[in-house]
């Protein structure tokens, strides 16, 4: 029936929306950004199967666990070069890493839930192209975050 719980175990009767949320990078601060995507987990899968096993198939165990790249997209405001900065710091197998903390925000504007990125560094920034001829769209930037886990608190 319409309007009736998800989950059983929450008093919230709604998801929350995914328009309202903020993004705290450790030693930068707090920034605003349009979009963010890539908050995943997964695992290898190891296929094992004893030889003298009578079974026609494999054993699948689950192996080493991986995350994906983060993707950060915000407008360019002016002046504002900080992650022009972090980026420009990495030289061969040295980078300052930090945890990076990305909050869903629920109507109050309190977190209410919270993905932490573990030892984070950006490992791409790129300034979306420029056109003259639909000039309506604002100037777009776009981050990449590799990083070694992610938690949920």
């Amino acid at each position: 029936m319409a309007g009736e719980a998800q989950v059983t175990d929450s008093t919230q009767l709604w998801p929350l929306p995914a328009f309202y949320f903020k993004v705290s990078i450790e030693d930068v601060g707090d920034l605003s950004f349009k979009e963010i995507s890539g908050l995943d987990m997964e695992f290898d899968v190891i296929e094992y199967r004893a030889g003298d096993s009578k079974e026609f198939t494999k054993l699948k165990m689950p192996g080493l666990r991986k995350h994906g790249d983060i993707t950060l997209k915000k407008g360019i405001f002016q002046n504002d070069k900080k992650l022009w900065d972090w980026i420009g710091q990495i030289k061969l197998n040295t980078i300052k890493r930090v945890g990076v903390t990305i909050s869903l925000l629920d109507q109050e504007g309190a977190p209410a839930q919270t993905w932490k990125l573990i030892n984070a560094w950006p490992k791409k920034i790129t300034v979306e192209g420029f056109k003259a001829d639909t000039g309506t769209e604002a100037a777009m930037e776009t981050l990449i975050f590799v990083h070694e886990g992610i938690t949920i608190e």
